[in-house]
């Protein structure tokens, strides 16, 4: 990973709006409510030819009681101890603080570089209220407006004058960046997919509660241990669109199918004492419709009890058979607090990417397959007869394969899946959609 500089500060300052115009993209909900990010955000951007990474964080606070609070000052804390360079952002409309006295108190121990950005500055009064913040002791305070943008260019040439010397170029950053895996963890709310991103991480990287609804955005992580390296995005629990009520799980849901959209690979996690519901299923249709590779992650199977020999398998069978007619999937059975098959779950996740980007020659298509369409071909249609001559797959980032026929028009559902089990037995496709097309010859 590049340099990091994170911004922190009190709740509600303008810190993810300020990481959203650094990044360039809207990857952080923004809201006047207190409290809406909690797990820390990653992005990339680059100034004056520098190239790093900016961290989001939470509001942090003090001797709050609140489960998620204690949680966000934690997420802070471990911000800080993993930048390079902090940038800590003020509110001029309220002046200094307890907290920013406190945080003030606390960034100076940290002996890192520290960046005083004092935000919602707008017109000229504001500036001169600005040199208040002096008496935080962390040097010249930087005026900015992070909804405008205006002054955080000064920041940035501030920011990069403090960085680290760089290793690696903007474009190799950005490039080794864009070329790894990218896995979205999704599924219904509360099922364990911060748990599960905690235990493959082996750290706390997003907050974890018993209470639906916890994680609010899209979290990616950098994975690269043993061998594997990949990013890893963890996202909200999703909904049925009835139940959604709130603007800020609308934000959050919204960036979940975004996840899946942008995604090489989806974990669909699964409650394992629930089973798969139809909540489950618009997911997995949604995951097969953006043509993404998918595994079943069947998590919390510690919490079945008296499990016998078959209780897996058949537990798997009852679910391949809700998944027709696209069951060709891997089903994984974890425990995310008790770590079990945790590995299992990666490990199949970069077989899926592989197959994914599998290519077949047309050589080898036409071989196997025509002989078996000349033994079994399509049914006739009002008595004329359909013939498939060729047959290659085409280059595209997923399987997709075209068949050449006289009579395009009359081949029905039931023989396109046919030829996709055919092409199934032979190639290994498992957890990937497949798109057949019949054209005129």
């Amino acid at each position: 990973m590049s340099s990091i500089v994170a911004i922190v500060g009190r709740p509600n300052v303008g810190k993810s709006t300020l990481f959203n115009r650094l990044i360039g993209a809207r990857q952080a909900i923004t809201d006047a409510t207190e409290g809406t990010t909690r797990d820390r955000h990653y992005g990339t951007t680059d100034w004056n030819g520098r190239t790093f990474t900016v961290v989001d964080t939470g509001g942090f606070t003090v001797n709050s009681d609140d489960i998620f609070e204690r949680e966000i000052v934690r997420q802070v804390e471990i911000a800080i101890e993993e930048a390079d360079v902090i940038l800590f952002m003020v509110d001029v409309e309220t002046g200094i603080t307890d907290i920013d006295q406190t945080m003030a108190n606390m960034l100076r121990r940290s002996s890192k570089p520290v960046i005083l950005a004092v935000n919602k500055v707008d017109n000229s009064a504001r500036h001169t209220d600005s040199f208040e913040f002096y008496g935080l002791g962390l040097g010249e305070p930087y005026s900015l407006s992070s909804m405008t943008g205006s002054g955080s260019g000064d920041i940035l040439d501030e920011v990069v004058k403090v960085l680290p010397e760089e290793k690696e170029s903007a474009e190799e950053v950005e490039e080794q960046i864009n070329s790894l895996p990218k896995f979205a963890i999704v599924g219904r709310p509360n099922v364990g997919k911060s748990s599960i991103t905690n235990a493959l991480l082996g750290e706390e990287r997003n907050i974890v509660t018993n209470l639906a609804g916890t994680t609010r955005d899209s979290i990616n992580s950098h994975y690269n241990k043993y061998g594997m390296e990949f990013t890893l995005v963890d996202t909200a629990g999703v909904r049925k669109k009835t139940k959604v009520t709130e603007d800020l799980e609308f934000y959050s849901v919204l960036r979940a199918i975004r996840a899946i959209e942008e995604c090489d690979v989806a974990f669909l996690v699964v409650d394992a004492t629930v089973g798969l519901d139809a909540q489950d299923m618009n997911i997995f249709h949604l995951i097969v419709k953006n043509r993404k590779g998918c595994v079943v992650v069947i998590n919390k199977w510690d919490l079945i009890p008296n499990k016998e020999t078959n209780t897996a398998r058949d537990f798997a069978e009852n679910i391949k058979q809700k998944l027709a007619p696209f069951n060709d999937v891997p089903i994984l059975f974890t425990s995310a607090v008790e770590k079990q098959r945790i590995m299992n779950i990666v490990q199949k996740g970069l077989e899926v990417y592989d197959n994914r980007k599998r290519r077949v020659p047309t050589s080898e298509l036409n071989e196997y397959l025509l002989p078996i369409i000349d033994h079994t071909p399509p049914p006739s249609i009002k008595g004329k007869y359909i013939k498939i001559k060729y047959v290659t797959m085409l280059p595209t980032q997923t399987p997709q394969f075209a068949f050449f026929v006289n009579l395009p028009q009359y081949v029905k559902d039931h023989y396109r899946r046919f030829l996709e089990n055919k092409i199934r037995d032979h190639w290994n496709f498992t957890g990937c959609p497949i798109q057949i097309y019949f054209r005129q010859k």
